[in-house]
């Protein structure tokens, strides 16, 4: 028997009338590039989040760019982010021009410190940006005191944790803009790359809407240096059929995790902690322990999937040499990256099957 990490089979399985459906249409229309499915799921999705914009563009990565140049982020300025995240995160601070600055994390949550944050801010910090990891939202409210002190900016790294809330708010409506990644193994993910940047700023949704399209408002006419980078129609027909089981899928992977936690309960293998005023989505579910290697290694042998990540934290990646990190700066991210494990989960996994990874796990 063999069980992924992520099963996508299964939920397309599920959804697999409605999908080719609306990927006929799309054929069957010759529309393809920002057309009527982008403009609906960008309203969907801003709808979701409670704000009032939403910029589908080319991948989550380009949301996170996007949003820096927007903003007016670029050379001789300071982003301050979570060195334990997906790379793209800090790369696109550096493809900017601007210089990323790494603060540790919450042990309990592996969410950006607010403490250690306070502490990385100079006269050359611009903006933050925190990562909404494994589905749970960040600590917002004391960064956003932060930005409302030394005048920055918040751009909150949502990829993973569309539909989630944070004090009853959702992810996407806390900071000057969020951005989404519809890559396939997200909580709403299409069938190749996608993304979203929402915001409730009028001029900034103005100025994305320029950027993604070469700068130009009207064709072959440009005002700026902008990119190529739309979401297509297709991928967006894909995404409208899975935001209305949005909510289902997330309320489903919460009560897995739950299962989870019960059953690993006591086994001094360390399980995800949410905060109180916080409901995750679980995009992940890791645990964590200082067997780690040993832990994965027994899951693999069964035929089981799991995950590292991150394996490396961003601070001390070689790309990142120049900066001047050493091991040991940032010992919370560097322990996480050392025990943390992500074990099987999507909306579809059965609870036998839940049961079966946890006895593998323990070695019962």
């Amino acid at each position: 028997m063999s069980i992924p990490l992520i099963d996508l089979k299964a939920q397309y399985k599920s959804i697999k009338d409605e999908v080719l459906a609306a990927i006929n249409s799309v054929l069957d229309s010759g529309e393809y590039i920002l057309g009527r499915n982008v403009a609906a799921l960008e309203s969907a999705v801003a709808e979701l989040c409670g704000v009032k914009h939403g910029i589908g563009v080319a991948s989550g990565t380009d949301a996170l760019l996007l949003s820096l140049s927007a903003l007016g982020i670029g050379p001789g300025d300071e982003v301050i982010t979570t060195p334990y995240t997906f790379f793209s995160t800090a790369e696109v601070i550096s493809k900017v021009g601007a210089t990323p600055v790494f603060a540790d994390i919450d042990p309990l949550t592996y969410n950006l410190d607010p403490n250690q944050a306070a502490k990385r801010i100079t006269s050359r910090t611009r903006a933050i940006i925190p990562v909404h990891l494994f589905g749970q939202v960040a600590d917002i409210d004391p960064l956003l005191a932060l930005a409302r002190e030394h005048r920055l900016v918040i751009i909150e790294d949502a990829c993973q944790a569309i539909g989630a809330r944070y004090k009853g708010h959702r992810a996407g409506s806390l900071g000057h803009t969020a951005c989404f990644s519809f890559y396939p193994t997200k909580n709403l993910g299409g069938y190749g790359d996608g993304g979203m940047v929402v915001t409730g700023d009028s001029e900034v949704a103005a100025r994305l809407r320029l950027l993604r399209v070469h700068g130009s408002r009207t064709r072959y006419h440009h005002s700026i240096h902008g990119y190529n980078s739309r979401l297509d129609e297709i991928q967006a027909a894909v995404l409208r059929v899975k935001l209305k089981h949005l909510d289902r899928w997330n309320r489903q992977r919460r009560a897995r995790a739950a299962l989870y936690d019960r059953l690993l309960s006591g086994s001094g293998i360390v399980t995800p902690h949410v905060e109180p005023w916080n409901e995750s989505v679980y995009h992940l579910y890791v645990v964590r322990s200082p067997q780690r290697d040993q832990l994965r290694a027994r899951l693999s042998g069964a035929g089981i999937g799991s995950g590292v990540y991150y394996p490396l934290p961003l601070h001390l990646q070689e790309v990142y040499k120049g900066l001047g990190y050493r091991a040991g700066d940032l010992p919370e991210a560097e322990r996480a990256s050392r025990e943390t494990l992500a074990l099987p989960l999507d909306p579809e996994i059965s609870e036998d099957t839940v049961r079966l990874v946890v006895k593998t796990l323990l070695g019962n």
